[in-house]
């Protein structure tokens, strides 16, 4: 299994999409003979499709087709050399990938046939067990917690640490560690931005182009922060993946 999660796709409003982790993944789109993949862009409110996946198609030097020209789209899918997930909004990402009947159809493209799986933010919750760990508005009445399960593990993009002066609410912290107390068997991985999680096969690499670690949040458990997957060995059963 080939699997890109990224916290987001862009590091500055004028840089590439996907730039900073275009080492990695040009390297395994090479090493695959990949030259073209599809797009799924349902959770982009505000953008256009088209426009996203020509913006990508530049970037990663290969075709790059939106999944709403198909008239079947988990046809599409079962035919994609390469899975984009694009971020946005994962509420509507989620519900669409079950509205559209696609959650079976990439599950089995990425675990039967090995086609590789790059998300980011929004395509990294979805990449989960569930959304329930998103930074999301709820913007459909419709809600759908299960996703791809494609992880195992749950995991937080855009993590940010700092303390706002005059924000009187629960920083990020203290929302995760809500969803730890009510979810005591399960963990957090929390993805500062400009950095993913790569899995391929068996090996299980993290990357930051900013050399800064990701947390891993446990009930009752200190959490600590990382700058490699060693710690996440014992949460991460590869023959779940």
């Amino acid at each position: 299994m080939e699997l890109f999660l990224l916290s987001n796709g862009k590091l500055s409003s004028d840089s590439q999409p996907l730039g900073y982790a275009h080492e990695q993944i040009k390297a395994m789109l090479k090493a695959r003979n990949i030259d073209s993949a599809v797009l799924i862009p349902y959770a982009l409110v505000r953008s256009d499709y088209d426009e996203k996946a020509a913006e990508l198609a530049q970037s990663l030097g290969i075709k790059v087709g939106s999944i709403h020209h198909a008239g079947n789209p988990a046809e599409a899918v079962e035919q994609a050399q390469c899975i984009l997930v694009s971020g946005g909004n994962t509420w509507m990402l989620n519900q669409m990938l079950h509205e559209k009947s696609l959650i079976v159809p990439i599950q089995r493209a990425v675990r039967e046939r090995e086609i590789p799986y790059i998300g980011w933010s929004a395509g990294c919750n979805v990449a989960t067990p569930s959304i329930r760990t998103t930074n999301d508005m709820p913007v459909r009445n419709s809600v759908v917690l299960p996703a791809l399960g494609l992880f195992p593990v749950q995991i937080n993009p855009h993590y940010i640490d700092a303390h706002i002066s005059g924000h009187m609410g629960e920083t990020r912290d203290e929302r995760i560690a809500e969803f730890c107390a009510v979810n005591p068997s399960e963990s957090v991985v929390a993805l500062r931005e400009g950095s993913l999680l790569h899995v391929s096969g068996n090996d299980l690499r993290y990357f930051s182009a900013r050399n800064e670690g990701f947390k891993v949040f446990r009930h009752a458990h200190k959490t600590q922060e990382y700058l490699d997957t060693q710690a996440l060995s014992d949460l991460v059963p590869f023959n779940c993946l």
